[in-house]
């Protein structure tokens, strides 16, 4: 836990580096709002659902609680460190010119035709999320039972290998939606591949309810809100995660479709 916190307050400055970059590329103009919710949003609502968690812990006297003064420290790291970096990355990345377009865009939208039920948002998003889910559903399993019924888990090479197997289903599933709605004429492309390969994470919050309901035994409300809350914030992060996969697998692939074109 230690080494997770120390790499991602020590990674704010790329974290602000790509934000900037490719916020600018979008053509987005807001760069303040930009940088404050790179180095602020998903601290927040991890350190939010934390610190709720650990007042209840609090409140039951538990050993478990982290002490009040650890959680200034961790303020400290986030406000004092993090934030700092993620501002210096962003102005490095803000100075540089955009990413280039391979083609240029029409300044005035064209009219997106009538879908079919495949290449419409909803579907397509929830269809995107099974496949990246499969890869990993034997693995939850175990790292559910190390969490939360005092197992060990110890084929942390074949995790990396079920890892690497995820990133590479997440960016093929969302590339391959992302051609059908591009052969459709449904250009907006950006916030769809990033919720295609993100819903993986809602398969996994169903999961870890069938968990919770038929692997433990738990009736206390304190504790059944505590495996919740812990639930969220790893189904969050990893929500993050696949979708930042998926987003970046589509803009690679749209650039490079599109350097190809031959416009006369």
């Amino acid at each position: 836990m230690t080494c997770a916190m120390v790499l991602f307050v020590c990674l704010g400055t790329p974290a602000g580096y790509v934000s900037a970059r490719v916020y600018k590329s979008f053509g987005g103009e807001k760069w303040k709002s930009n940088v404050l919710l790179t180095s602020m949003l998903s601290p927040g609502v991890v350190f939010c659902l934390f610190f709720v968690m650990n007042l209840i812990l609090w409140s039951k006297g538990s050993s478990a609680a982290v002490p009040f003064t650890t959680l200034i420290a961790l303020l400290a790291l986030w406000f004092g460190v993090s934030v700092p970096l993620t501002f210096i990355g962003a102005y490095f990345g803000f100075r540089k010119r955009p990413i280039e377009h391979p083609v240029r865009t029409n300044q005035i939208p064209r009219q997106i035709p009538d879908q079919s039920i495949y290449t419409q948002p909803i579907p397509g998003i929830i269809m995107g999320g099974v496949l990246p889910f499969g890869c990993i559903f034997i693995q939850l399993f175990f790292i559910l039972n190390s969490l939360w019924s005092s197992q060990m888990y110890y084929m942390f090479g074949f995790l990396f290998l079920v890892f690497v197997i995820l990133v590479i289903t997440c960016s093929e599933t969302t590339i391959l939606l992302c051609y059908f709605h591009l052969c459709a004429e449904d250009y907006h492309w950006w916030w769809r591949s990033f919720l295609t390969s993100g819903f993986t994470a809602f398969y996994l919050f169903v999961y870890c309810i069938h968990y919770f309901v038929t692997k433990l035994n738990i009736e206390d409300a304190a504790s059944t809100f505590l495996y919740f809350g812990y639930t969220l914030i790893m189904v969050f992060l990893f929500f993050l995660l696949t979708g930042s996969i998926g987003f970046f697998a589509c803009f690679w692939f749209v650039r490079k479709i599109y350097s190809v074109v031959k416009v006369d």
